[in-house]
């Protein structure tokens, strides 16, 4: 980039592989630059030195995300943040994890980051905290967390946590409300439900099995949602099919690689689903031949007559009646 332009340049929108990629736009290149908007592919470890930053004084607006989990919270973006004394505006998507520790909290936020920063006006952020414990570490419940921001100038904040380790493992979600972001990542049975319209893409994970009850605060929650992917390898408890028919009116793309095949047979049979504009589909082969009883049951009982896109994980011969149940099918990927 010439140095003209570095020298004029007051807002630059980037998206770059690793942490040092970021520090090397805020090491004195751009000498105008006062608003950084960093999307990230994944937080690594970084060879420079953050506390010798030359632009990071003069940054008025800074925006970084990333959605790939980072173990470098706390050594690197920390002491990131901390640089950025005239900062008047931040946004942070996160998804940090922790070993031996506890969650992310307001508390913690408020003086790791938020006080070196007296002209922040706003702070908008998604962070989920995923803690993977050896020791016995008390975590805080979702009360806890809630009271965590208050007193510290902070709007208004939702969340959701698990109290206790189930695993060794624990997760908890913090994010300022309104909620201002197209991804909600690593949702799971603590979510209570709210509304999101922003959101268009969601990816829930437990080591709890999701009920009927639970997708419909997701499809209540999250009217405009286009992706789903369902991580989840326990079998459900309560698998009646319930009177309440679910309705997902514009998921699009729906991945079920990682589920168990409950969740397949509720998302795909009309009968406990409505998914009317899924075109997109990822699913083991072997899920599919359950489910339709290996193509013999009616093609209409199930979601997929506006499919146009099918993934399967591994290979396979088509049944003879294959293709009746994908009439609209244009890629056939295994």
């Amino acid at each position: 980039m010439g140095s003209c332009f570095s020298s004029i340049l007051t807002k630059l929108t980037i998206n770059v592989n690793t942490f040092d990629d970021c520090l090397y736009h805020l090491d004195g290149l751009f000498i105008r630059l006062s608003t950084l908007i960093i999307d990230i592919e994944k937080i690594s470890i970084s060879i420079s030195d953050v506390e010798k930053m030359k632009q990071l004084s003069k940054l008025k607006y800074f925006s970084l995300t990333s959605m790939k989990t980072t173990i470098f919270y706390d050594d690197q973006v920390v002491p990131l943040l901390r640089q950025m004394s005239n900062l008047e505006e931040l946004t942070l998507f996160l998804i940090i994890k922790r070993l031996d520790s506890t969650y992310i909290n307001g508390i913690q936020l408020y003086d790791q980051i938020l006080i070196h920063m007296p002209r922040l006006n706003k702070f908008t952020f998604s962070i989920n905290t995923l803690i993977s414990n050896d020791v016995n570490i008390s975590l805080p419940s979702n009360d806890d967390i809630q009271r965590s921001f208050i007193g510290k100038k902070y709007q208004q904040v939702g969340s959701y946590a698990d109290d206790k380790l189930i695993k060794a493992l624990a997760r908890c979600h913090i994010y300022s409300l309104p909620d201002q972001f197209d991804n909600f990542h690593h949702l799971n049975n603590s979510f209570q439900g709210s509304i999101f319209e922003k959101v268009k893409s969601v990816k829930i994970t437990d080591i709890h099995p999701f009920e009927h009850e639970f997708f419909k605060i997701i499809s209540q929650s999250f009217p405009f949602l286009q992706y789903l992917s369902v991580q989840n390898d326990e079998q459900q408890k309560n698998k009646q099919h319930l009177s309440t028919l679910i309705i997902f009116p514009h998921l699009r793309n729906f991945n079920l690689t990682l589920a168990h095949i409950d969740y397949a047979e509720k998302f795909l049979m009309k009968k406990t689903t409505d998914l009317p504009c899924l075109a997109y589909l990822r699913i083991k082969y072997e899920q599919l031949v359950i489910i339709t009883n290996h193509f013999t049951n009616n093609s209409i009982e199930f979601n997929f007559s506006q499919l146009k896109f099918l993934s399967t994980v591994e290979p396979f011969v088509c049944s003879e009646n294959f293709h009746l149940y994908f009439p609209q099918l244009q890629i056939f990927d295994s």
